[in-house]
């Protein structure tokens, strides 16, 4: 039996080490990725050595059984364990995880650097077609991409769109390997749309290359993400109201408990942390118009409470706007283009009618990871969708899965043997884009991909496959 994970990230590789590590000889694994992350994935790969985890070490083993692993294995001291280390390093460990995983295991485990373009149904199993050409055929096919690519922000005009004033994405690099934020001027006005996690890495990095000129962040409600506490807290239990709003699936019962509860607790970040076992069966109870209110009146308050930054980041972060070199601002960017010498804008204010001209020297797309699948530009993710073998998401925040992992095709229908992991299940878990989610949910897979009934299918389809080509022949 073949299984196929394309995408080599966090969810990949946690899957991939999983399988390798309880698959027998009879299974053949292959994890499909880009050379230029794989094993680490974007969010570790591509960091810089200035991007801080916004998880505390301890917390960040790769496996629901044994979470301060990552911390055990740079064998760091008790205090240590508590801090917010460089992305780089975990991405490191992840590595490291995966080629230990593949000289152990029984199951063959492949390495494929290359780009999958295309999946396509052939006699009961799944062709996979990478980017140099080649092809291979596989029974089951896993879907870990992260992230879709980002979309075209809207407003920007043509010949902007294509000037390197534009950074549509801040870690892209040139031809000559070079980063395009390393060309900014150090003084140069810069507008960054957005103001959450990617936000706060660009000024970081803008920073640490010792820029001297404004920022200006712009999103629609202009929320900085919180930040953690230096040292970690008690955790807290669950009331009785909060509890009986999450077993009804009731979103405004749950947001008056909250309220309600928030001033008591000795720290909202507890109570946060203490919601989160309890979301993802929260979310796929709720109705598909009250998962649209909350993405529409509540998403933006929620993800700057639960997505926080580490200490000295936000540290950092609030001594630039105390001395006037960063603003924060809520509004909407409703153009952009560029001028014979800077990027002029117009930005309509939150709470005002009428929009003003503004000029920058950059812009900045920061506005974090997208998974809408009607609208992506990922080459395998347009194909999958044309060809009707994935369904999208209505709200935009994924494709449409089965309780067990399956994707639904255009008819709503489970495709047997083609599954997703990770961020692109967001429609059906809400809470699917850290590790402690992530771990768990690749232990569930890994298992159901390696159970005997599985197994048994995939020998029965390709018996009866065989024997259709036989008949045909």
């Amino acid at each position: 039996m073949r299984i196929t994970i394309i995408g080599a990230g966090f969810s990949g590789c946690a899957l991939a080490t999983e399988l390798a590590r309880n698959a027998g000889a009879a299974v053949d694994i292959c994890l499909v990725g880009v050379a230029d992350s794989y094993g680490r994935g974007v969010a570790y790969g591509e960091a810089r050595p200035e991007h801080l985890l916004n998880v505390r070490a301890r917390d960040l083993g790769a496996t629901a059984d044994h979470p301060g692993e990552f911390a055990d294995w740079l064998n760091l001291t008790e205090r240590a364990r508590h801090s917010f280390l460089p992305r780089l390093i975990y991405g490191e460990y992840l590595h490291s995880r995966l080629q230990a995983a593949a000289q152990l295991s029984l199951a063959a485990l492949n390495r494929i650097e290359q780009e999958a373009i295309a999946v396509e149904r052939e006699a009961g199993a799944f062709r996979i077609h990478l980017a140099d050409g080649s092809d291979f055929l596989s029974d089951a096919v896993v879907l870990t991409l992260g992230a879709l690519p980002p979309q075209p922000l809207a407003g920007v005009g043509p010949r902007l769109a294509l000037h390197p004033s534009y950074l549509g994405w801040p870690w892209q690099n040139g031809l000559d390997g070079r980063g395009a934020i390393d060309r900014i001027d150090r003084n140069a006005r810069v507008l960054i749309i957005g103001t959450g996690l990617t936000m706060a890495d660009v000024v970081t990095t803008l920073q640490r290359r010792g820029h001297r000129g404004p920022i200006t962040a712009l999103s629609r409600h202009g929320l900085l993400p919180r930040a953690h506490t230096e040292a970690p807290g008690p955790s807290i239990a669950l009331p009785p109201t909060v509890l009986q709003a999450l077993n009804s699936h009731d979103l405004r019962q749950l947001v008056r408990a909250l309220r309600t509860l928030s001033p008591i607790v000795p720290d909202w970040r507890a109570l946060i942390d203490a919601l989160r076992p309890y979301l993802q069966g929260f979310w796929r109870g709720l109705a598909p118009p009250q998962r649209a209110r909350f993405l529409r009146h509540l998403r933006s308050y929620w993800e700057v409470l639960r997505h926080r930054l580490a200490p000295p980041l936000a540290a950092e972060l609030e001594t630039l706007r105390e001395r006037g070199r960063l603003r924060v601002r809520a509004g909407r960017l409703l153009r952009a283009r560029r001028s014979s010498d800077a990027v002029e804008v117009l930005i309509r204010e939150r709470g005002f009618a009428h929009a003003s001209s503004e000029r920058f020297d950059v812009l900045i797309r920061a506005t974090g990871f997208d998974t809408d699948l009607e609208r992506t530009s990922h080459p395998l993710i347009a194909h999958l969708r044309e060809s009707g073998l994935v369904s999208a998401d209505p709200l935009g925040l994924g494709l449409n899965a089965s309780p067990r992992f399956e994707a639904l095709d255009a008819h709503g229908v489970p495709v047997r043997g083609l599954y997703a992991l990770g961020p692109l299940l967001r429609a059906q878990l809400w809470e699917i884009t850290a590790v402690p989610e992530l771990r768990v949910a690749a232990r569930q897979l890994a298992r159901q991909l390696l159970s005997p009934q599985l197994r048994a299918a995939v020998a029965t389809e390709a018996s009866r496959s065989s024997k259709a080509m036989m008949c045909t022949s």
